[in-house]
Parts: C-alpha cells; sequence; structure tokens
C-alpha cells in the first residue's frame, strides 16, 4: 500500500470552503485489478445501509450529509429503523475509522417503478454531518452527457452474498471486483429473452462467461471508474439475473441520468458532478480484464446482486425487503 497519506478535517473543510473539488479522491486506493477483500479506506464513500440493525443494502456517501442508494433498499421503510455507517471495514469487529448517522429523510425517485426497477435510485439525508477523513469521503457523480463506453471498467463494492445461496461471512472485509461496461444494445438483447425491459436509466457490466458480479445484499452500493484521479459513479446496484450468471451482466441505475433530480433535491453544498467519457472502447462483449485471479476465483469472493433477484429459472421476484 506503501505510505498512508491522512488529510486532516481542517483541510478538507478548507478545500469546501474554497470550492476546490475533490470528490472521487481515495488516498489510500492504489488499485488495478482486484476481485477480492479491500483493504480499509480503498472505497472511502462507501456506506452500509442498516434496517433494524441489520446490514441491507449498499450506498455512497455523495456529500458531507447525503448517501446514494436504490430505492427498492428503501421502499417502505421508516427512517427510525435506519442507520448509516461510513468507513466500516466490516459487518463485525471493530472498525475503528467508522462513523454512523441516522437517516432524517429518505427521498425516492417520484417515478420509481418496483416491477420494473426503472428509476431504482433513492437520497437518504444524514441526522447530522459527517467529517471526511482518508477513510470517509465522497465519490464523484457522473454528470449529464457522460459515456460508459461498452468495455470501460468499472469497480462494485459492498459485502454482499458471495453465491446466490451464501452470504458474506460477517467478519469478511469490505468486497471489491471489477466488470466491463456492457452495452445497452447488447445488455436489452440479453435480458429481454426474459421480458425483462432495460431502459435508457440503466446500465450494465458484466462478463460473457459469468463469473463476476454483484449479488443480494450489495444493492444500492456504487458502480465506479476512474476518470485521471478521480473516481466517478457511473451505477447504482439494481438488479439482475441470477449472480454472476453467462450473458446476463449485472444492471445498475445510470447516475448520470439523475444529475437535475440530484440537485433539485440537494439545495445546499451539492455533489460534484464530473462528465465521465470513455478513452476507449472495445466491442460490447468485452473480455475479462487482466489479473492473476481467474474469473471462477473471483465469483467465489465476491458475487452481488441487487434486490429484487429475478431467478435465471423463472421471472418469479425474490424481495429481499428492507421492513
Amino acid at each position: 500500500m506503501g505510505v498512508k497519506l491522512f488529510v486532516g478535517v481542517v483541510g478538507l473543510l478548507a478545500l469546501m470552503v474554497t470550492g476546490e473539488c475533490f470528490c472521487g479522491t481515495a488516498p489510500l486506493n492504489t488499485k488495478i485489478v482486484g476481485g477480492q477483500s479491500a483493504p480499509a479506506g480503498t472505497w472511502p464513500w462507501q456506506a452500509s445501509l442498516h434496517w433494524k440493525g441489520r446490514n441491507i443494502c449498499g450506498g455512497s456517501l455523495i456529500n458531507n450529509q447525503w448517501v446514494l442508494t436504490a430505492a427498492h433498499c428503501v421502499s417502505g421503510a421508516n427512517t427510525s429503523d435506519l442507520m448509516i455507517y461510513l468507513g466500516r471495514e466490516t459487518q463485525e469487529g471493530p472498525n475503528p475509522n467508522e462513523q454512523s448517522r441516522s437517516v432524517s429523510r429518505v427521498i425516492s425517485h417520484p417515478h420509481y417503478d418496483d416491477l420494473t426497477s426503472d428509476n431504482d435510485i433513492a437520497l437518504l439525508r444524514l441526522s447530522s454531518t459527517v467529517d471526511f477523513t482518508s477513510f470517509i469521503r465522497p465519490v464523484c457523480l457522473a454528470a449529464a452527457g457522460s459515456v460508459f463506453k461498452a468495455g470501460t471498467t468499472c469497480w462494485v463494492t459492498g459485502w454482499g452474498a458471495i453465491s446466490i445461496i451464501k452470504p458474506l461471512p460477517a467478519n469478511e472485509p469490505l468486497q471489491e471486483v471489477d466488470v466491463p461496461v456492457v452495452s445497452n444494445s447488447q445488455c436489452r438483447k440479453a435480458y429481454e429473452r426474459h421480458n425483462v425491459k432495460i431502459t435508457s436509466n440503466m446500465i450494465c457490466a458484466g462478463l460473457p462467461e459469468g463469473g463476476k458480479d454483484s449479488c443480494k445484499g450489495d444493492s444500492g452500493g456504487p458502480m465506479v471508474s476512474k476518470d485521471g484521479s478521480r473516481w466517478v459513479q457511473a451505477g447504482v446496484v439494481s438488479f439482475g439475473i441470477g449472480c454472476a450468471e453467462p450473458s446476463f451482466p449485472g444492471v445498475y441505475a445510470r447516475v448520470s441520468e439523475y444529475q437535475t433530480w440530484i440537485n433539485s433535491q440537494i439545495s445546499t453544498n451539492q455533489p460534484g458532478f464530473v462528465t465521465f467519457n470513455s478513452s476507449s472502447s472495445s466491442s460490447s462483449s468485452s473480455s475479462s480484464s487482466a489479473s492473476s485471479r481467474s474469473s471462477a476465483t473471483r465469483a467465489a469472493h465476491f458475487i452481488s446482486l441487487s434486490v429484487p433477484l429475478l431467478l435465471l429459472s423463472s421471472l418469479f421476484v425474490l424481495s429481499f425487503s428492507v421492513y
């Protein structure tokens, strides 16, 4: 990891006052490829959403008082039952870099459709602001007009299931996996065979051979890609057919479609939006990224999909209820 860089709260606040954008910076992140446990501080915007004391979903910190997540994670939930943890490494055991906040407001997208998962995005206002550290920082958000070409490498993180039937042990740290973007046209062809509609509000990512994906419990968490020295959130974990199944990439809410809505809800200290444009493109059936670990090994570490989970054998919707 090299020398750890710690930035004081005072310095970070000064950056905020001067308006200099530092969203998407992760001084403890030296990742190139992965699919394994993430060292502490690698993804400092990662949030853990708890309902009645139980981890149910992920999220991403987008400024010092707001978290972005999936609408299905908070559908019908009371704010009094929700808690957000930031700077968390494991779901069990000591988390010395952690800060926790209750939730004072839940705002789901007004056009969220729980049957089609369209507009599966929500905002959570924390009860009080958090202090930025090297372990807790906001992510940049993809601005309207951003382009994530097929083959663009993205990273997904969470504490979700490591297989369709196996949860991640509570003492295991946050998991990470790299997946390539799949074009909406190819993703649409795959899902239309099961009468599932992929809309322009969605973005897909995964390998044609499967083996790397998000899974149940990772819902609401971020899918990010690096733009120079900054990390930009492209998607919010939403749904899929199975976990890491061949030919069925994971589906995410496309963040760039919601800049206007997000800014309309957050009146002060608005999140940092960055126009992302992939510098390289590839065929929509991108090959697996370079790594010393096989896809099968990575899948055993991290296979995460959203809620609701569309099972491969049928169109039955398995709701991982938050209430």
